[in-house]
């Protein structure tokens, strides 16, 4: 009897054993402490507006600004702007470039509509057309991102050459497709 009592001691004396050594061996190791930091704080808007308002230049805006937000930070639209081509209601994105157009000249002064049409927008709105062919130096300044050395420089193109096309604007020095994209509604090559 002794020899069953001490076979049982044995016994749960090995299994207490290997219960421990199992649970030693599987227990996790310990990590390392996760640190939690606080959710970045949104950068501002830098955008750069120019064309027909008070005071063109950069600005730093707030994230999730609209368009309206930044031509307010510029001193608001000139006196000559035509805001119909912008939506002023649009979000801004960081690194945007806004150009609000100047409003070409009114069907009041017909000589100053040298070179002009009107035309149709996709969107269904009347456009002022420039005839490339024919337009003042004044009128083709009005096209967005057309200053007046590139102006200058379908002038003296156009007294070679006439247009056939508006996708002939290209071979003039400094307009490339990018321009081109901006100002294609609103050319003409006349009838």
């Amino acid at each position: 009897m002794i020899s069953k009592i001490k076979d049982l001691f044995i016994g749960v004396l090995f299994g207490l054993l290997s219960a421990g050594l199992i649970l030693l061996v599987s227990k996790p190791k310990p990590g390392r402490a996760i640190l939690l930091r606080p959710a970045p704080t949104p950068h501002p808007v830098v955008i750069n507006i120019d064309g027909a308002v008070v005071s063109p230049g950069v600005y730093t805006l707030p994230i999730q600004s609209r368009v309206v937000d930044v031509v307010e930070a510029a001193g608001g639209l000139a006196e000559n702007a035509s805001p119909g081509s912008v939506n002023l209601a649009a979000e801004l994105e960081d690194g945007s470039h806004i150009y609000i157009p100047a409003r070409n000249p009114s069907l009041e002064n017909p000589a100053e509509l040298v070179g002009s049409a009107v035309g149709i927008s996709e969107s269904g709105e009347m456009i002022s057309l420039v005839n490339i062919n024919q337009a003042s130096l004044e009128a083709l300044i009005g096209l967005p991102g057309i200053g007046p050395v590139t102006a200058e420089k379908i002038i003296n193109y156009r007294e070679d050459q006439i247009f056939t096309r508006i996708e002939e604007i290209q071979k003039v020095p400094g307009i490339g497709p990018a321009t081109f994209e901006q100002i294609k509604i609103y050319l003409t090559v006349g009838e």
